[in-house]
């Protein structure tokens, strides 16, 4: 039995080496509005950035055979997605109160007459793109509001590798600040992905989703039967208790046909409030959210992120897509940590 393995992890394993590297080629079309990544001769994922998503997003992304392990709703959807958060969109990241402003749930979906109380995130230039051994993105965005005042600059640079076997995405992303701006600590956020539906864990409940416009959609328990996946902590925590919890690193895992399909995202120690919290939910969103303190802590304490004018903060992640005969083990996992917590990642 063959295995694949998907992930965002912020450390090279062993494994990487030992393979051929490909040539990886960044192909722009700006009419579009889109970046195509291509490893080999294979899409690896793709950079949208058309102000009608309200974010820029790497979707989807592939495994180094082709499978896609994000969920294809809103913009492709697949037979049986789940049509629940139209928000939640391959691989982003933003927040959900930057100074009042709700840049995570902003969609399609909210009336016109409600938007003014969400956040738009608008890629206005495209910085640098090469192709070659390592393939590169850099983009420059503003974080507005309706009036388009700008609260946040952000410069992500991404960092596009692989092999034969293995995928590698590391994301650098600096935010400054153009006013004052205040993250004041609330549930979701930052790094968001949301994986393919067979990824999902399955429910012994019935689930209730309430879309942006209120309307709810109901899932008996046992009747969606595509869901096998499961998460797993550095901690050891698995399942639905990994939500909430700070761990060095979380997992999530599952089949997808005859393959196996993990998800890590392993987080930086230079990443504001490490270990981060785990905003890890069974229906399919897996996000690390160091500023959700207050809600995963039931209180106990708050994380508000405050920045004067011209003062940033930079978060750091790597993706990396492995493809073997097994996952990748915790003992694997931790050596990708001690070995990504030695590198000084900065923006270039």
């Amino acid at each position: 039995m063959k295995f694949v393995c998907l992930l965002l992890v912020a450390g090279c394993l062993p494994e990487v080496q030992a393979q051929q590297k490909e040539v990886v080629h960044i192909s722009k079309d700006a009419k579009a509005n889109k970046v195509d990544v291509f490893v080999g001769k294979r899409l690896f994922t793709t950079f949208l950035y058309p102000d009608t998503l309200e974010k820029p997003v790497l979707y989807p992304l592939h495994t180094a055979k082709g499978t896609a392990v994000t969920r294809g709703f809103p913009v492709a959807p697949k037979p049986g997605d789940p049509t629940d958060h139209p928000h939640h969109l391959g691989l982003w990241l933003n927040f959900e109160n930057v100074n009042g402003l709700d840049f995570w749930n902003n969609s399609y979906a909210i009336p016109a007459e409600k938007k003014g109380a969400y956040g738009w995130i608008k890629t206005d230039k495209i910085l640098e793109t090469t192709s070659g051994p390592t393939g590169t993105l850099a983009y420059h965005a503003n974080w507005t509001n309706q009036q388009n005042d700008v609260l946040l600059e952000e410069t992500t640079r991404f960092e596009f590798s692989g092999t034969n076997q293995q995928r590698t995405i590391d994301r650098v992303t600096t935010l400054k600040a153009n006013t004052e701006v205040t993250f004041t600590d609330v549930k979701d956020g930052l790094l968001g992905l949301r994986v393919a539906h067979e990824l999902q864990i399955p429910s012994d409940k019935d689930e209730k989703f309430t879309d942006n416009q209120g309307n709810v959609t109901v899932v008996k328990a046992g009747t969606d039967r595509i869901p096998n996946g499961n998460y797993l902590a550095s901690t050891g925590k698995r399942g639905n208790d990994v939500w909430g919890t700070r761990a060095a690193w979380c997992k999530m895992y599952g089949k997808m046909g005859a393959d196996s399909v993990s998800v890590v995202i392993l987080d930086h120690p230079q990443n504001f409030n490490y270990p981060t919290y785990w905003h890890a939910r069974g229906y399919g969103l897996f996000a690390a959210n160091p500023l959700g303190e207050k809600i995963f802590t039931n209180g106990a304490t708050a994380k508000n992120l405050k920045l004067r004018k011209g003062e940033s903060v930079t978060f750091r992640y790597r993706v990396l897509i492995d493809e073997g005969r097994t996952t990748l083990s915790a003992k694997q996992l931790n050596q990708a940590a001690t070995d990504f917590a030695k590198q000084n990642v900065a923006v270039k």
